[in-house]
């Protein structure tokens, strides 16, 4: 049981890195309009309502650490933001079924946008930056259309490993039952 929580554990971190990576280095090449995908958002609202607040919480709290390093002035800006994502996402575990893909390109729509929103009020509506509608059309919804657009192809294969990582845990539980 502990070597399956280590082996979960692990594999996440792997994830969560990669898709640091590719965010930062693959994606940064395959911008569209200056635009990338948020695949730190696809992957802190899958965790979330796929395992849970808490596993979504931890999964947000790392990736805002790791885009903080990247990209922020200060360290837990984004951190928090995250973590946030995480939680709320994970509120929905209990909605949230494996088969339906509705309900999860929602909520990682819903969390996208919500980034979007939340990042310019407090960057740069704080600095009396007041064109709102033109960070909305320029930067909000190109990235939330572009995520949505990646999210198509990610969230299959998050599924997948996640599938394979539960049917992993119920065959070491039933052993020792």
């Amino acid at each position: 049981m502990k070597a399956m929580k280590i082996k979960r554990f692990f594999i996440t971190a792997v994830i969560i890195i990669a898709a640091y990576l590719l965010q930062c280095t693959v994606f940064s090449s395959l911008e569209l309009a200056g635009i990338k995908p948020n695949l730190l958002i696809i992957i802190t609202a899958s965790f979330g309502f796929m395992r849970g607040s808490r596993e979504g919480m931890l999964v947000g709290f790392v990736s805002g650490l790791l885009a903080d390093i990247q990209f922020g002035d200060m360290i837990g800006f984004y951190a928090l933001i995250y973590l946030l994502v995480g939680f709320i996402n994970g509120l929905f575990q209990r909605l949230y079924f494996d088969e339906d893909i509705k309900l999860p390109l929602f909520l990682i729509s819903i969390s996208e946008f919500l980034y979007g929103i939340i990042v310019y009020f407090l960057t740069y509506l704080l600095r009396s930056d007041f064109n709102f509608l033109l960070y909305l059309n320029k930067i909000i919804l190109p990235e939330l259309i572009y995520t949505i657009v990646i999210t198509l192809g990610l969230y299959p294969l998050i599924l997948f490993i996640n599938h394979k990582l539960e049917a992993e845990e119920k065959r070491s539980a039933s052993k020792f039952v």
